[in-house]
């Protein structure tokens, strides 16, 4: 039994934390909403505070690379929190710069980093079946080893040093990211020509022009739900670390430069906290198109 934190417990984290904590770890949950922090403590979360020299693991899950380094090493940073040869689970979406770096401090402090970005959604986070794109030291994998069996079904080892897993996963959130507003845009032109959202819904999810991210977020837009799963807010950030990347490689990514200006659009017709799905107000507020309402 491992003593484990969990830092951000929004819709990823706490599955995430819920996941260590049925493997019979010992698991702190800590976020800046303290509802959410009773609520996993009422759940079976530690209720104690952190000591030094206490913790196994810490699974970072917070928004970005700024907030990771804070929790690492901020006024209030838990590496003074970790035993030697203890382990850091980076898994937010951070230029793979930011992951090597946060590697060298961490070796710096007698602890492991391992660079492991997820995927899977938070009902995935909640059943321990995430996918983790992971990289760094073999000594890191070891000692994370419990925690990973823990929260993901499937590890996808990339290598020996920190950042690999970073850039698989700005690949991963290219696709994604595009992938949902051109759903949301093929739904919309569907709608111009007669086909109503459910009947998009129900033809293209079994057709050649699908995809995971159509059949996970097209339902909200069908059930007029945009209840937030994933925030519209979530992809500026993470687009545009992937055209910080592109830029830096001297690769153009225009495809992704269209899908990201369509959610600061979004953010800037005031949907930026709904679910990520809302891109698809974007276009029906161009096209003068209504879309379906909460049914309840």
């Amino acid at each position: 039994m491992a003593n484990v934190a969990v830092f951000g417990l929004g819709a990823m984290g706490y599955g995430i934390a819920q996941s260590i904590l049925r493997a019979q770890h010992h698991v702190w949950g800590v976020d800046l909403d303290v509802s959410a922090v009773d609520r996993f403590q009422s759940a079976g979360g530690v209720t104690s505070d952190l000591e030094p020299g206490s913790l196994d693991a810490a699974v970072i899950v917070v928004l970005n690379a700024d907030q990771t380094e804070d929790v690492l090493f901020g006024a209030t940073g838990i590496a003074l929190l970790m035993k030697p040869g203890a382990v850091v689970l980076g898994c937010a979406t951070v230029p793979p710069d930011f992951a090597r770096d946060m590697a060298a401090r961490c070796k710096a402090n007698q602890i492991h980093y391992l660079d492991a970005p997820i995927s899977g959604g938070a009902a995935k986070a909640a059943a321990g079946q995430l996918s983790v794109m992971a990289s760094g030291t073999g000594e890191a994998f070891e000692a994370a080893r419990p925690i990973l069996d823990a929260m993901a079904d499937t590890v996808f080892e990339l290598g020996d040093d920190a950042g690999a897993g970073s850039a698989m996963k700005a690949v991963n959130q290219m696709l994604a990211g595009i992938h949902i507003a051109a759903m949301a845009e093929a739904m919309t032109f569907g709608m111009t020509q007669g086909i109503a959202p459910a009947d998009f819904l129900r033809v293209i999810s079994k057709c050649a022009g699908t995809s995971w991210m159509l059949e996970n977020r097209a339902p909200h837009i069908v059930d007029g739900d945009y209840t937030p799963h994933s925030s519209v807010t979530i992809w500026p950030k993470d687009l545009g670390i992937v055209r910080d990347i592109a830029q830096s490689a001297g690769f153009d990514a225009p495809i992704t430069d269209t899908a990201l200006a369509q959610y600061e659009k979004a953010i800037a017709m005031g949907l930026g906290a709904e679910d990520d799905a809302a891109i698809a107000k974007v276009y029906a507020a161009q096209a003068g198109l209504t879309l379906p309402r909460a049914k309840n």
